[in-house]
C-alpha cells in the first residue's frame, strides 16, 4: 500500500513582504532625523562662533580707531603747518612793507628827481614802557643842503586834557627835571634820535610837538597827533 502525502492547497502570507517595508520606513525616519540634526548644527548660533567673532569685531574696531587717532595727527599738522606759514607770509608782508617805506625814505636823498626838504621830522614813533613812561624815536631829515652838518638840539612838548582843561607840558615837565637838557642832533642826511618822557596820571594825551632848536637857523617844530605817534611807522603833519 503506497502513502501519500496529502497536498495543502492553502495560501499563507509572505512574511518577508512586512519586514522590508518597516525597514524603509525607518530608513527614511533616521534620514531625516540626520538631515534635521545637520541643519541645527551649521544654522545654530554657537558660542565659539560668537567669541570668535566678536574677537574680530574688537580688533577691527582697534583699527578703525587708530585709523581715525592717525587722520585727527595728520589734520591736525597741517592746521599748525598751514597756521605757520601764514604766519610767515604775515611776516614777510610786513618785511616787504617796511622795505618799500625804506626805499622811499632813502629816494628823498638820491637822484636827480629826489625833492629837496629842509630840516624835517619824518617820523616819530612812541611805544609804552613801565608806568607813565613812554620810549620816543623821532627821524629827522635833510637833503635841501647836501653833505652839509646840521647840528641842533631836540625837545617834545606833549598837549592833552585832564578834568575837562587843556593842558600844554613842556620838555621839562615831560622829563620831570627842571633844568632837562634837549637831545642832541649832528647829520648830513638823516638821523634817529631816542629818549623817554613820563606822562601824568589822569592827562589824556592830543597831540605831540617835536621841536628843534638848529645850532644855526629858525626853530622847527611839526606836530604828530598821539594817535599817529602811538601807531607804526607813523607820518608828520607836516
Amino acid at each position: 500500500m503506497d502513502d501519500k502525502h496529502p497536498t495543502d492547497t492553502g495560501h499563507a502570507p509572505p512574511a518577508h513582504g512586512h519586514g522590508l517595508a518597516y525597514t524603509l520606513i525607518g530608513i527614511f525616519l533616521a534620514a531625516l532625523l540626520f538631515g534635521a540634526w545637520g541643519l541645527w548644527t551649521t544654522f545654530a548660533p554657537r558660542p565659539n562662533d560668537l567669541g570668535s567673532r566678536v574677537q574680530d569685531q574688537r580688533e577691527r574696531l582697534e583699527v578703525l580707531e587708530q585709523q581715525v587717532a592717525t587722520l585727527k595727527r595728520s589734520d591736525q599738522v597741517s592746521r599748525e603747518a598751514n597756521l605757520d606759514l601764514q604766519g610767515t607770509l604775515a611776516e614777510r608782508d610786513e618785511e616787504i612793507a617796511g622795505l618799500r617805506a625804506d626805499v622811499a625814505f632813502y629816494e628823498r636823498f638820491v637822484g636827480s628827481t629826489a625833492q629837496r626838504h629842509g630840516l624835517t621830522v619824518h617820523e616819530l614813533q612812541l611805544q609804552a614802557q613801565q608806568g607813565p613812561a613812554w620810549h620816543f624815536t623821532a627821524t629827522l631829515t635833510q637833503n635841501l643842503n647836501r653833505g652839509a652838518v646840521n647840528s641842533g638840539r631836540l625837545t617834545l612838548l606833549l598837549e592833552g586834557s585832564r578834568d575837562g582843561k587843556m593842558e600844554r607840558l613842556d620838555w621839562a615837565q615831560l622829563r620831570q627835571q627842571p633844568d632837562a637838557a634837549g637831545v642832541d642832533y649832528s647829520f648830513k642826511y638823516f638821523q634817529q634820535l631816542e629818549g623817554d618822557i613820563l606822562v601824568p596820571e589822569g592827562l589824556q594825551p592830543i597831540r605831540v610837538i617835536v621841536r628843534l632848536q638848529p645850532a644855526r637857523g629858525a626853530v622847527v617844530e611839526q606836530s604828530f597827533t598821539w594817535a599817529e605817534a602811538t601807531t607804526s611807522r607813523a607820518g608828520a603833519d607836516g
